[in-house]
């Protein structure tokens, strides 16, 4: 091999052992334990959770119209609101904050805030400068966090402008954009009715959430990432997360039909259909300020995926649950995992292995 042709291969193999070096390595990947602690419930799709400490969590169950308290050391659920049925009526978001819990109710159009027992302290009303939106968070200051969509219009023209995140003032007199989510999925469809706009069926939406100290996480859904505002407003893009490209299948729109009545199906066939799936379905904020992304699964997978990403923008490991099962919620060293069964929802009370932990 003459000298130039020996040079460049040796400056080849050298940079590529080099970018081997600088490559990072995977983020480490726990399964949750199959087994844990149960609690059950009547409710058909528990939609958002909270911890609340010593075996404790809220659970909130929109389609249902519940809220409560399941206790898994008594191995029960209380609903909220119980001997009092003006206090809830269409439980819509659910959060904690400090020492309370927050339950907002889209028809009574308040937030109301219970002790960490359940007991009703008071109600804190809505108003028409954030056009009735209900919050998601409040911080250590007071103030709370909504978001707001754009006005759809009779044509839903209107939902191809961008949402906004909102930080509102514990009156609910004032309320500042401090972030832009990215506009509904939606396509162009021509019915009987004429032209429409309307939302596509497996759409991505960008989720947000924000923590005591003000800070602001955005989980961009086309970018697939997680970026970060801190409280002086200055933003921290984060790392792009590793995905697989996951087809919406003839199989996934069948599921899909069949969680529609048989006389609405032929009208639930008209919607248009997202090509591919987003990068993740559901996010929530988990303790230590981490970012928990529900990843898209295929209907044939054996397990469901989540991303942790950290305050950098970096994800710091993968999380698997078994089966069909989802996580609503972690606390310290557990996590809350829903499960349905033909007679409502199975919650369980897992333990959360540590980074390294033998599972």
């Amino acid at each position: 091999m003459s000298a130039p042709k020996y040079l460049l291969l040796t400056g080849i193999c050298a940079g590529l052992l080099l970018a081997c070096g600088d490559s990072k390595p995977p983020a480490p990947a726990v399964d949750l334990p199959a087994s844990g602690d149960t609690v059950n419930t009547r409710d058909s799709d528990v939609t958002g959770a909270a911890w609340l400490g010593n075996h404790r969590w809220a659970v909130l169950a929109a389609p249902n119209e519940t809220a409560g308290i399941a206790d898994f050391s008594t191995g029960k659920i209380r609903q909220l609101g119980t001997g009092r049925p003006e206090a809830i009526r269409n439980p819509t978001t659910l959060f904690v904050s400090e020492d309370s819990l927050y339950v907002g109710d889209w028809s009574l159009r308040r937030t109301t805030l219970w002790t960490m027992e359940g007991r009703l302290v008071r109600s804190v009303p809505t108003s028409d400068a954030v056009r009735g939106s209900l919050p998601q968070a409040r911080d250590a200051l007071g103030r709370f966090y909504a978001d707001l969509f754009p006005r759809p219009g009779a044509d839903g023209s209107g939902n191809r402008d961008s949402a906004a995140v909102l930080r509102v003032d514990p009156t609910f007199n004032r309320a500042d954009t401090i972030a832009r989510l990215a506009p509904l999925d939606i396509a162009e469809v021509t019915g009987d009715a004429g032209r429409r706009f309307e939302r596509r069926v497996f759409g991505g939406l960008d989720r947000w959430g924000a923590l005591p100290d003000g800070s602001l996480w955005v989980a961009r859904v086309y970018e697939n990432r997680v970026d970060w505002r801190a409280p002086n407003g200055t933003w921290t893009r984060g790392e792009p997360l590793p995905d697989r490209v996951l087809e919406v299948t003839r199989y996934d729109r069948e599921l899909f039909l069949q969680g529609f009545p048989p006389e609405l199906r032929a009208t639930a066939q008209q919607l248009p259909f997202a090509p591919i799936k987003p990068p993740f379905e559901a996010a929530f904020t988990g303790t230590g300020g981490q970012v928990w992304l529900e990843k898209s699964r295929a209907p044939t997978d054996s397990s469901r995926a989540y991303h942790v990403v950290d305050r950098k923008g970096q994800l710091a490991r993968e999380v698997r649950v078994p089966g069909q099962r989802r996580i609503l919620a972690v606390g310290d060293g557990a996590a809350l995992v829903a499960e349905r069964t033909p007679d409502g929802t199975r919650l369980l009370q897992v333990g959360l292995p540590a980074v390294g932990q033998p599972q």
